[in-house]
Order: C-alpha cells, then sequence, then structure tokens
C-alpha cells in the first residue's frame, strides 16, 4: 500500500514489497523515551505548557491511544514523523518508553509529513504556517497554484501567507509571538521601507492599535505631500512693491484662518507681479 503523502506528492520510489520487507507497518514497539529525538522539519517552533500538561494527565488516565510514529535516524536512536507533542507529554509523565510505529521514510517524506501534520490541525501561528507552505513549495518544486490544489485551500491563501516571510524579522517574531495578529501584518506590508513597517510596529504594540487604527495610520503615511508654491523672490526691488506684496499675503492668510478656503497663485513677469485669487462663493 502506498502512503497517501506519496500519492499527493508523488513521494517514494520504492514498490510495496520493498517498504513491506523493511518494517511492518501495524506493528507497534517500545522504543525508550530518551532514544527519541524531534523531528528536525517541525514547523511549530512554540509548544503550549498548558497544552502538554493537559494532554500529559489525559494519557495518564486513559493511557496512549495513539502511539507516535517514528523512523531510524542513526544507532539506537529514533526521529519523531508524527506525535512530537505526545513524545513531550509522556517525558512530564517520565515514562522509559512509548508505543511507536517504525516507518521506513525518507527526509523528503519525514519532512513533508510533519509540515502536513500540523498544518491540517490549523494550530500553527500564521508564521510556521507560512514557513511550512515555502518548505513544501522547495521540496517539491511545486507552483504556488499546484500546492493549492494538493492541500484543498485557495491559492490567494498560500500566496497572502508567503507575503508575511518578506517582513523584517522583528515583525514576523512579532506575529510569532502573537503580539499582532495576521491582519496588522498585511496592512503593514503595504508600507515598502522596512524601517517605516517596524516603526509602525512599535506604534501598534504600544498603543494597542486595532487593525482600522493601524490601517489609518499606513494611510497617512503613504499621503502625498503638497509641495509649497514657490513665491517670487522680492529681492533687488522697491522696498513700497514689497511691502504691498507681504501686506496682501498677509490679508490672504487672515482670510484663511477664518475658514475661508482662499486659493491664490503669484506669478512674475517682466513688467509686474501677477496676483491671482480665487474666494469659493460657499464656505
Amino acid at each position: 500500500m502506498v502512503h497517501p503523502f506519496n500519492r499527493i506528492f508523488g513521494l517514494g520510489e520504492k514498490s510495496a514489497d520493498e517498504i513491506e520487507e523493511s518494517y511492518h507497518p501495524d506493528e507497534v514497539v517500545q522504543i525508550p523515551v530518551d532514544c527519541i529525538i524531534p523531528n528536525r522539519y517541525q514547523p511549530r517552533t512554540i509548544f503550549n505548557d498548558e497544552r502538554i500538561k493537559e494532554l500529559a494527565q489525559t494519557i495518564h488516565t486513559h493511557g496512549m491511544i495513539q502511539p507516535i510514529i517514528v523512523r531510524k535516524f542513526e544507532e539506537e536512536k529514533y526521529e519523531i514523523i508524527a506525535g512530537e507533542r505526545r513524545w513531550r507529554a509522556v517525558q512530564t509523565l517520565e515514562w522509559e518508553t512509548i508505543p511507536a510505529i517504525l516507518r521506513d521514510m525518507t527526509d523528503t517524506e519525514t519532512a513533508s509529513v510533519a509540515l502536513i501534520e500540523n498544518l491540517q490541525r490549523e494550530e500553527l501561528t500564521v508564521i510556521e504556517e507560512a514557513f511550512a507552505y515555502s518548505k513544501l513549495l522547495e521540496m517539491h518544486s511545486l507552483t504556488q497554484e499546484a500546492l493549492a490544489q494538493r492541500l484543498g485551500k485557495n491559492q490567494s491563501t498560500i500566496a497572502n501567507k508567503l507575503r508575511l516571510l518578506k517582513l523584517p524579522e522583528e515583525i514576523q517574531e512579532a506575529l510569532l509571538n502573537k503580539s499582532i495578529t495576521e491582519r496588522h501584518a498585511r496592512a503593514l506590508i503595504k508600507l515598502k521601507d522596512p524601517k517605516k513597517q517596524t516603526e509602525v510596529l512599535k506604534l501598534i504594540i504600544e498603543n494597542d492599535w486595532n487593525v482600522k487604527q493601524t490601517e489609518e495610520k499606513i494611510a497617512k503615511i503613504q499621503e502625498p505631500k503638497e509641495p509649497k508654491k514657490k513665491r517670487p523672490k522680492l529681492k533687488g526691488i522697491n522696498k513700497d512693491i514689497r511691502i504691498a506684496m507681504n501686506t496682501i499675503r498677509q490679508s490672504l492668510s487672515m482670510v484663511t484662518k477664518t475658514g475661508v478656503d482662499v486659493e491664490s497663485d503669484e506669478k512674475e513677469f517682466d513688467e509686474f507681479y501677477q496676483i491671482t485669487v480665487k474666494i469659493p462663493k460657499k464656505k
């Protein structure tokens, strides 16, 4: 029987007979807990201690209902393929051995199973999920669309997650620790400058901004600043004309302060200065 992940990702070239000769799929063996190492391809970087304690209590009360799956790593050592949370729980119970099923898998198969198992549990942080997608794309030389089809997800979902990996490490760490949400991070992507992204990140955390407040701040940063209108230089002209020009400017400024949206434009010609003033009929 071909492993289901082999069918999904086209893994492994071994025949069913060759696999059967190397191990018995349904045989549960007792393996010393100290002889087991974690999966090197485990996408999960944070294990909730409280959840592990709860699982340990369940195992203590009802026993190990589902064995872990391991593969031979080196002499007297085994690497976990699936079931790291159960192994961690058993460690807290100080069991000497743990029930396990031995599988014969390549590095690629082991990594794929670990990544997909965690993706299906939907307990990963968005950064861990993005990393899992990235590794699967790399290992199997897939397009985002092909990976989406094989995992039964929308291509846009995978693309949005992968974009998070382009954010500065500080923002990825905040996502990992759940200091900000995925929607916060996706809003930060709109800022192309990594420095500005991290500056806004600090404001989000310090002020406990929601997503709407974050988006409003980013919109203000992105607003183009209107260039200041250049006024004609008044050097080298008659003092009285300079006073007249400044008086007109001050008058326009005073009118603007009353709330009237006055528009003015100054132009310099060879024989004269021209000031055009537009005053709206409605305030």
